[in-house]
């Protein structure tokens, strides 16, 4: 009996599921819903938690993390629920891409640090704690949190193959490359000593 469906297209319709879930802006959500404005107008412009702080709402911000971490794990944990291993990746992957490529937005987003943490907490637990962990170390150590997004992503690559999950390695390293791109002007800030830190509005 011939296959309904390809192979090839069930992983194309979880890359469009992954990439529609990742691409909800909660950060300009949440800050509409609770009469914050709109992020966009304020601070750097990003729609990521660390800008939604700057409205000077703790509550909205964790929001934002929350819900942005969500989506990256609940594309994760759908497609492992409902298809095979290689789904689970492409639906992490474009729900990454989503966030920081949405269309309602013209594919102006986030920089993806929540999503990134959200779908390798799901995707490999151990790798995603050790990402976190990291993230809060540089944090709590330097008080910026791009670099401490930067400092977590670089080194998740490594988590996965020291944490025995060799296959999520390359995922890892997909989103490092990407989240270097998407800081690229944190990164000419850092090495000018300008970029602000934690907290500051």
């Amino acid at each position: 009996m011939p296959e309904i469906v390809s192979p090839g297209s069930v992983l194309l319709l979880w890359a469009a599921f992954g990439y529609l879930l990742g691409s909800i802006p909660f950060g300009v959500l949440v800050t509409r819903a609770l009469g914050l404005g709109d992020v966009r107008a304020i601070g750097s412009g990003n729609i990521g938690a660390t800008n939604v702080l700057r409205t000077g709402s703790k509550g909205a911000a964790a929001a934002t993390l929350l819900l942005d971490g969500g989506k990256g794990a609940l594309a994760v944990v759908l497609a492992r629920a409902l298809a095979a291993e290689d789904a689970v990746q492409v639906a992490g992957f474009m729900a990454f891409l989503g966030h920081c490529f949405p269309v309602w937005l013209g594919f102006r987003g986030g920089k993806g640090v929540a999503t990134f943490l959200g779908l390798l907490l799901a995707a490999a637990w151990p790798v995603g704690i050790a990402a976190c962990l990291t993230w809060l170390a540089t944090a709590a150590a330097l008080r910026i949190s791009s670099l401490a997004a930067l400092v977590a992503a670089v080194l998740s690559p490594l988590w996965a193959v020291l944490l025995g999950r060799p296959e999520m390695a390359a995922l890892a390293l997909g989103l490092a490359l990407l989240i270097l791109i998407r800081h690229c002007a944190n990164i000419t800030r850092l090495l000018a000593g300008t970029e602000p830190r934690i907290g500051r509005r």
